[in-house]
């Protein structure tokens, strides 16, 4: 006998009048007299299947009677149209298989608090607005690969071990790696993905990445995942364009399929649809007037409405600052030509501003901080080598990287998404920590 049911419950709308078989998870299940509601999960979709005991046997009624929260179970029945569903379609049950019963499931209706949810991540994630968040999240990832791959970009795979540090020393997660010293789990893929830049113009990579940094903000992960476009012949106003349209497939792609999981999540749309490019742009050396005014005008940031602390030139940007900024407009903000102290060794200095460099940040609405960070890369192999010295790293470690300098370099750019602060801010969830399927930070590894 094949096991896989007849159809899914997404499909419904295909059936109707029609004798199906379902299989499932039972999410919830009331009984009121001669009548057994339960609540069935497939993965896809939830239906209320009917179970009215003067059309089904006693046997059948007694089982649908025995099942309980996260059972698992074959439903018999005949599909109809109802508007006072939520699918708008339910199931007459007739007859029903139980695989396996459950007993004393432990997340059930009732308030739980954050640490249990997390040390039961592993069935927290059934729930329906975890079960959403999570739908989100591949509909980010498969639209911005779509994207990307509809603009000629050829993934280009970064290996995960690495023996240097691409942004700094201070975060890197380090494993001895044979008789060879020390590897580093890979903060990003961007270093190596700049080889296949040179290979096919437009590349990108797409893996898990790793910070140390002992952050313990709503905003962090030790382990996320980020997808990193690389392309030649490309400055940095080309790389802003870049990530605006990038962005916006994504946002509308989101509102397009996963209405359903923004209506469970209680998202606001209207905050959504009017994400299309272009995206405004204000210089790092605006964002300080703005904080500046914003200081000695006693403005205060949400959610806790703590005054806003002053900044100075040279200073980088806190959360809170990122957020302020970001209330001051209503679609995602790009920050260009940040100090070149605060950045990273690869960015390529602005004409005739040394101190600056030709580097953006794109930070997201409603508190949620910065989604995406790029840059121009320097394309000057002398330049790069003395950038490397000046942050004290090995030049031996980067000969490799110094070559694709030495050999047919052009100017280039590219920047880096993380797809949870993606997810985050669509979903309108206030924690990056439901925005993966197991979230690693500074003091949780288990599940």
């Amino acid at each position: 006998m094949a096991l896989l049911p007849s159809m899914y419950i997404r499909d419904s709308a295909d059936h109707v009048g029609e004798a199906v078989k379902l299989a499932g998870w039972v999410y919830n299940k009331t009984e009121k007299g001669k009548l057994v509601f339960i609540q069935l999960r497939d993965g896809t979709a939830t239906i209320q299947c009917v179970v009215f005991k003067k059309n089904v046997s006693e046997e059948v009624f007694a089982r649908a009677k025995e099942l309980t929260q996260e059972s698992s179970c074959y439903i018999h029945g005949t599909l109809r149209a109802d508007e006072r569903s939520s699918l708008g379609f339910e199931l007459d049950v007739t007859d029903i298989e139980i695989v396996h019963l459950t007993q004393n499931y432990p997340i059930t209706p009732k308030e739980h608090g954050t640490q249990f949810l997390m040390e039961h991540r592993h069935l927290w994630v059934r729930s329906a607005k975890q079960h959403a968040l999570l739908r989100i999240r591949a509909q980010v990832i498969a639209a911005a690969q779509e994207y990307l791959n509809s603009e000629h970009f050829v993934r280009y795979d970064s290996p995960i071990l690495t023996a240097t540090a691409a942004e700094g020393t201070s975060d890197l997660f380090a494993t001895e790696y044979f008789d060879l010293g020390n590897a580093y789990l890979a903060q990003t893929g961007q270093l190596y993905v700049e080889s296949g830049m040179a290979t096919f113009g437009r590349v990108y990579c797409f893996g898990p990445t790793f910070r140390a940094e002992k952050s313990k903000t709503r905003r962090h992960l030790t382990e996320f995942w980020m997808i990193e476009p690389e392309f030649a012949f490309a400055d940095q106003d080309d790389n802003m364009e870049l990530q605006e349209n990038f962005v916006s497939y994504i946002v509308q792609r989101v509102l397009d399929r996963c209405e359903d999981d923004l209506k469970i999540l209680e998202r606001d749309t209207s905050k959504l649809e009017n994400i299309v490019p272009p995206f405004p742009r204000i210089s790092y050396d605006e964002a300080i007037e703005k904080i500046k005014e914003g200081v000695a005008a006693g403005a205060t940031v949400a959610p806790d409405n703590a005054p806003l602390a002053p900044l100075e030139w040279g200073d980088d940007f806190g959360a809170p600052h990122e957020t302020y900024l970001a209330s001051l407009f209503d679609k995602p903000l790009f920050i260009y030509n940040y100090p070149t102290k605060v950045k990273a060794f690869y960015m390529q200095p602005a004409e005739g501003r040394p101190e600056v460099v030709r580097c953006a940040d794109l930070i997201a609405p409603e508190g949620y901080g910065e989604i995406i960070g790029g840059s121009q890369r320097i394309h000057d192999a002398e330049l790069l080598e003395a950038r490397i010295r000046e942050h004290g790293l090995d030049v031996a470690d980067y000969q490799w990287y110094l070559d694709l300098r030495r050999y047919g370099s052009v100017p280039h750019s590219g920047f880096g998404m993380g797809i949870e602060r993606c997810v985050a801010w669509l979903a309108g969830t206030r924690h990056i920590r439901e925005a993966i399927p197991f979230p690693r930070q500074l003091y949780r590894i288990y599940p």
